[in-house]
């Protein structure tokens, strides 16, 4: 554990809840914290846009947490395409019928990728209050695809108060049910054979398994620095991934420890990982390789944002990137990530920065999006993460 962390653990608790009622709700910083000036990347020459039903493989699908969009990206030469599809949109999941689902504060909207329309949002079952935008905002954030295709779960913020995992039928377009997970649910996973989906709760340092039949639910939690501190900690889970090999989920902590979860039994079991730097968006590689976005600095002795790299014998490569970023995803081929810039705290950039996991080249940042939140690959096998 780092001096760092050491500190955490032993602050009274006095002081703990002082700062925790002050910042309310803070765990990835204050909800009305001024964004720090970052350097925005250089806007490359314009791209030429696809006629309708001509997007290409490869094309990047990003969030537009800042607005109400989604992008359409060249991973070369930036943007060249925008729908609409509501407040504040966070989550991507992409089925391999090209179409997209998108988890918004108004609700989750369908995406059509080759077309790049927008034919439908569906509303949520569950009332999150007036519609905003920031981290804290009501509204859908973690989503995915059940591996038939047939149906989606998103996560539901519900502001002050526990989480709710609504299904959507795909064919219907419709929410088929809803089950309690925990607060903040920044991140949905399925099981390999698509019997239980995981929401991931920020706030409550749980990951709930929903069983996709019943809709029962259980709760494991997922706490490898304890949870003194509660709604004032900074060590919470974020997202995680569903290792193919084994189901296991593997949740990153603060550039230090990987938390792999068994949902048979609920046990967490910990290893060691060497970014030392606040953690957030997570993708696995085709090959097994897990990729874990370094948000950047949250304590004072924290390293800069980086992207880890973590092959499955556990050995790590960390490949520093400039400013903060959120989540990832990975190309066809498995050569490259993509990390965007949007992050959910201050200090966000309008960008992607491409990462050559085989370390030839440098990272190069993208002008892209407006705060770029979640990120797809088009053409690609849907990522289990999101």
């Amino acid at each position: 554990m780092s001096a760092r962390r050491a500190r955490d653990r032993k602050r009274p608790v006095a002081l703990l809840a002082a700062v925790a009622a002050a910042a309310v709700l803070v765990g990835c910083g204050a909800p009305n914290a001024p964004a720090s000036p970052v350097p925005q990347a250089p806007t490359p020459s314009p791209t030429a846009t696809p006629a309708p039903g001509t997007t290409p493989d490869g094309t990047l699908l990003v969030a537009d947490f800042g607005g109400d969009t989604v992008s359409f990206v060249d991973p070369e030469r930036g943007t060249f395409d925008r729908v609409t599809v509501g407040t504040a949109p966070y989550g991507v999941a992409v089925g391999v019928d090209g179409r997209a689902w998108v988890a918004t504060a108004e609700g989750v909207a369908v995406v059509d990728t080759g077309k790049r329309t927008r034919p439908a949002v569906i509303p949520y079952e569950t009332w999150t209050g007036p519609v905003t935008t920031g981290e804290y905002r009501g509204g859908g954030m973690g989503i995915a695809m059940a591996p038939d295709g047939r149906h989606v779960y998103v996560g539901v913020n519900v502001p002050d108060g526990d989480g709710v995992l609504e299904v959507i039928d795909t064919g219907t377009r419709k929410v088929t049910g809803t089950a309690p997970v925990g607060r903040r649910p920044f991140d949905v996973d399925v099981s390999r054979d698509g019997s239980e989906a995981y929401a991931t709760g920020h706030d409550s340092f749980d990951v709930t398994s929903v069983r996709t039949d019943t809709l029962r639910t259980r709760r494991m939690e997922v706490a490898p620095y304890g949870t003194e501190g509660g709604l004032g900690s900074w060590l919470k889970p974020h997202y995680a991934v569903v290792r193919p090999s084994d189901g296991k989920l593997l949740l990153p902590f603060e550039g230090e420890r990987l938390a792999v979860l068994d949902p048979r039994t609920g046990k967490v079991a910990v290893e060691r990982m060497t970014a030392d730097t606040h953690q957030h968006g997570a993708a696995m590689a085709p090959d097994g390789t897990l990729l874990v976005v370094g948000t950047g600095p949250i304590a004072s002795d924290d390293e800069e944002a980086s992207l880890t790299i973590r092959k499955p014998d556990g050995t790590e490569r960390v490949v520093g990137l400039d400013g903060p970023h959120e989540d990832v995803a990975v190309s066809r081929d498995g050569r490259t990530a993509y990390v965007t810039g949007g992050f959910t705290r201050d200090g966000y950039w309008n960008g992607i920065t491409v990462v050559d996991l085989d370390g030839r080249t440098p990272p190069v940042r993208l002008a892209a999006g407006e705060r770029p939140l979640g990120i797809a690959v088009l053409g690609a096998a849907p990522k289990p993460a999101h």
